[in-house]
């Protein structure tokens, strides 16, 4: 499973816990304004097309948005289970965080993504993250279960790094508008593929130097 490296300085381990602790508080903030099942609220609001029209849409978009934030919760806890004592926490939250992925968040951020405003650049890009979630997250699984765990845990990074788009996506959408004030549809099209692909990048580099 996922874990910090032992020689990260403590004051970064600290500013990047406390750095996603807040981004969580938001993301949290931001799901609880659907609870209970609220359909004229936030993002639902500039999707009253599909809410109106397709019927299956509001489930897709709600068991997104309620697993999604377990999602986080729990491959975030993974990664700082050992600074906190936690060492025989990474199983039972990588099950949950899998099986959420697997069967719940990405095959329903797939569904999501077709209907994505932005146009088919945004559409694709949010197609395309939802699938490489969930095989990212899969490959993650079988390798687990195979016991080959060097590869398990890197798999489950590249997965991670997907699950974080989610806050990467809102961080570059304030910067792009408050540097560049864009037509709001062409910051779909912009933020759908910033908020995933730099993650991978770095991801893979990260893996390549042996750092995570």
């Amino acid at each position: 499973m996922l874990s910090l490296k032992k020689n990260i300085p403590l004051f970064i381990k600290t500013l990047l816990i406390i750095g996603f602790g807040y981004f969580f508080w938001l993301m949290l903030k931001i799901t609880l304004e659907y609870v209970p099942l609220k359909t004229d609220v936030s993002f639902l609001m500039i999707k009253q097309t599909e809410v109106e029209e397709r019927p299956e849409y509001l489930w897709f978009f709600y068991t997104h948005v309620y697993t999604s934030i377990f999602v986080l919760l729990t491959g975030f806890l993974a990664i700082i289970r050992k600074d906190f004592g936690l060492k025989n926490f990474h199983r039972n939250a990588g099950k949950i965080y899998i099986f959420l992925i697997l069967i719940l968040a990405a095959p329903s951020g797939i569904y999501m993504g077709v209907f994505a405003n932005g146009g088919f650049l945004a559409k694709s890009s949010f197609v395309i993250l939802g699938c490489l979630w969930w095989f990212a997250t899969f490959k993650a699984y079988q390798l687990a279960r195979k016991r080959k765990f060097r590869e398990h845990k890197q798999w489950m990074w590249r997965s991670f790094a997907l699950t974080i788009s989610a806050l990467t996506l809102r961080i570059w959408k304030v910067i792009i508008v408050y540097l560049f004030h864009p037509n709001p549809m062409d910051v779909y099209e912009i933020i759908a593929w910033l908020g995933w692909v730099p993650n991978i990048i770095l991801t893979e580099y990260l893996i390549t130097k042996k750092q995570i």
